[in-house]
């Protein structure tokens, strides 16, 4: 996809490079190759990319799994993972984190763009449904929801406590509770039931 903008974090010089021109070659932009977890924030901040492609085991003060949390907390953007490892333990670890794919190395290139483009393609069709619904919402709301109010109210709506919002989201109990009483306060309820039924009723 022309201009789609790929982070690879991969420590393996020989394979992030392998990695690096078999993107290129299939057309998508290959923002930075990084090898360890520090280069890889800076890379995020600086490039903000479409897409990023993630070894587990990386160099630096967090591994992939760990990254991928910061990605889905500040970035919103798809990512795949593409490690040595596929035991129960780290696929356990890695599902929590919502990758929108998991190739084992070594990988066939095939397989490669498939998983791209279903994660892509997927990527595109949740954010589009989502916008639908948030545009619903902030219909019935004095202020436009921020996306983390927004996703916070679809965890209310689904039952999830504070705790396992917090779990889910990777932030604090506290933050949790302080969005949720921002967007109690653009819908005008005092309580979770009557947020629901806001949303729904309407």
């Amino acid at each position: 996809m022309e201009n789609y903008r790929i982070l690879i974090v991969e420590d393996e010089v020989l394979i992030a490079e392998e990695l690096r021109e078999i993107l290129t070659e299939l057309g998508y932009d290959v923002c930075e190759v990084c090898y360890d977890s520090e280069s890889a924030l800076a890379a995020l901040q600086k490039h903000h990319p479409d897409m990023a492609i993630l070894d587990i085991h990386i160099r630096g003060t967090m591994n992939g799994l760990e990254l991928a949390a910061i990605i889905n907390e500040n970035y919103g953007i798809p990512f795949i993972f593409l490690t040595s490892f596929s035991d129960r333990a780290t696929l356990e670890k890695a599902k929590v984190t919502r990758p929108r794919g998991y190739l084992v190395k070594p990988y066939k290139d095939k397989d490669l763009l498939t998983t791209i483009e279903m994660a892509i393609y997927n990527h595109s069709a949740d954010l589009k449904e989502k916008q639908s619904d948030k545009a619903h919402v902030d219909s019935v709301a004095s202020q436009p929801l921020s996306a983390k109010e927004y996703a916070i109210l679809m965890d209310i709506m689904d039952g999830l406590n504070n705790s396992q919002i917090a779990k889910k989201h990777f932030i604090s109990v506290n933050t949790v509770k302080t969005h949720v009483k921002r967007l109690f306060t653009k819908l005008d309820v005092n309580d979770r039931v009557s947020a629901v039924r806001k949303i729904i009723s309407t």
